[in-house]
């Protein structure tokens, strides 16, 4: 479902991006080149606004102060990650990699991968990790979250399927590894399955553990959820088990720009992990992220 609606998208803008240098290319070429970028790259400058906001709301953050190189080579980067992740891998490229459960592919014994994507992504979020788990032996599930702006709550049964399918394959309770709202989909889950001693650990890469300043615009159910301090957040601790949050690796980062203040995307009692100068969807791709987090399977 998110997958065609994202092809639309891209298709659209593209040709809207064509048509637009074809029809002014006689009449002014400058006006037809920057038509043209500003339809291909328009993208970048919501981007930066992001990377405005994030300075000015992470003023009293706990967390060290971004400098603006950082912020700048954040913004940066973002703009290359992010037509990759929305306009190419998830689109098109969302089901290259499929998941990893048959006796030919899996190693019994062998802990497996759980990976649940953010906010308006699907599994294709997830190509390079799967990429490099192909032919490893590791059993791994990559879920969609669907339909895509439900109540988060609503994605517990399909993290559970995911969860009974790869600790089947591997006779190992798995690694669940979370990008954004994934995060808070794998708290939801384990609220809602008590299901603490059925996983390994769980990574969160940029989770909005206590909200996101951003999420007072959204209009949907989930993004309402990811509101700052807002009362689904709160409940989502309420008689969990004294341990939870020992469960869980909270990688955060001085320039997300979409999990701002900084200090929402960490957990009391948690590991966290702060990565400095790194963008919301950049922190997801980080060697230094992928190989410390991939190594927890093996643990």
């Amino acid at each position: 479902m998110l997958a065609r609606l994202q092809r639309l998208i891209t298709c659209t803008l593209l040709a809207a991006a064509v048509a637009w240098l074809v029809f002014f290319w006689n009449i002014s070429t400058v006006l037809a080149f920057a038509g043209f970028a500003a339809l291909i790259f328009g993208y970048s400058g919501f981007l930066a606004i992001e990377f405005l906001a994030l300075r000015f709301v992470n003023r009293d953050d706990p967390v060290p102060q971004p400098s603006w190189t950082e912020l700048t080579k954040a913004w940066l980067g973002e703009t290359l990650a992010a037509p990759q992740v929305f306009c190419w891998r998830q689109p098109f490229r969302s089901s290259m990699f499929p998941d990893q459960l048959s006796e030919q592919s899996v190693v019994r014994g062998r802990r497996g991968v759980v990976f649940i994507h953010g906010f308006f992504c699907n599994r294709g979020f997830w190509a390079p990790w799967l990429k490099r788990l192909q032919g490893s032996g590791h059993a791994y599930v990559a879920v969609n979250l669907e339909p895509p702006f439900a109540s988060i709550d609503d994605y517990a049964p399909l993290i559970e399927a995911a969860v009974r399918q790869v600790s089947e394959a591997s006779g190992r309770p798995p690694l669940l590894v979370c990008h954004s709202m994934g995060g808070l989909a794998a708290r939801a889950w384990l609220k809602c399955m008590k299901a603490e001693d059925r996983v390994h650990h769980v990574v969160t890469l940029g989770t909005p553990h206590r909200g996101t300043w951003l999420a007072r615009f959204s209009q949907v159910a989930n993004g309402r959820q990811m509101q700052l301090s807002g009362q689904w957040h709160q409940a989502l601790d309420v008689g969990m088990p004294s341990h939870r949050h020992a469960l869980f690796t909270c990688w955060y980062s001085n320039c997300d720009n979409i999990v701002f203040p900084s200090a929402t995307a960490t957990l009391p009692g948690a590991n966290n992990r702060l990565v400095q100068g790194a963008a919301h969807v950049q922190l997801a791709f980080l060697p230094q992220v992928m190989d410390e987090v991939l190594a927890l399977k093996d643990d």
